[in-house]
């Protein structure tokens, strides 16, 4: 009696309907094999990034709070040095909105803001200490009151077709109450950006 019932298991198996095969060939896919203490085991993701720490190679941040592309509205301006070291990593430059819109954006390099040393040396090389202490240096300084001038394009300037296009730097030159951002780049490079209203975006005026 036993065997034929055995032997009927099959023609049972065959027997079932579409909708009853279906259920159970999802039973067993959708099983989940346990570890070892007896608790599901979670599925490998691939996928998913590493752990990483955003600010982990952040060297030195400054920040300035000024009224540039709005009179009334202050903007954010902020110079984030990242890399190994001071001497080998990048500066980010960049001028936020107080809505939080980023205006303007420029990548420096840790020799840009170093170069101007050799104007300061009073021997022929410096040493590691003595150029760290200018990078940062050059940092705090970066966004110094004297750097924000008006006029922005003084009556005297004649125009540079390279920097921006001629409209709006010739409305900024018609503007007195034009803020102009000054800066330095390497040893000689003197650059001075603008909020050009015309525009509506920062352009370089020198």
């Amino acid at each position: 009696m036993r065997r034929t019932l055995l032997c009927l298991l099959p023609l049972v198996a065959a027997c079932s309907s579409p909708a009853e095969q279906a259920e159970q060939t999802a039973a067993s896919a959708s099983s989940v094999p346990e570890s070892a203490s007896g608790t599901t085991a979670e599925p490998l993701d691939t996928a998913r990034p590493a752990v990483v720490n955003a600010q982990a190679d952040t060297l030195k941040v400054v920040r300035k709070r000024h009224t540039f592309s709005a009179p009334a509205t202050p903007d954010v301006f902020t110079l984030a040095l990242r890399g190994p070291n001071l001497l080998s990593s990048e500066a980010t430059f960049t001028i936020t909105t107080a809505s939080g819109q980023v205006i303007f954006r420029e990548e420096l390099t840790a020799p840009d803001l170093e170069a101007a040393l050799v104007y300061e040396m009073k021997d022929a090389t410096a040493t590691q200490a003595e150029r760290e202490a200018y990078v940062r240096r050059r940092m705090d300084e970066f966004f110094a009151e004297k750097n924000f001038q008006r006029p922005a394009i003084p009556a005297a300037a004649t125009y540079q077709p390279d920097l921006a296009d001629q409209a709006a730097w010739t409305d900024l030159r018609r503007r007195p109450d034009a803020l102009g951002f000054h800066y330095l780049v390497g040893k000689e490079d003197h650059r001075v950006i603008a909020w050009s209203p015309l525009r509506k975006q920062v352009v370089r005026v020198q």
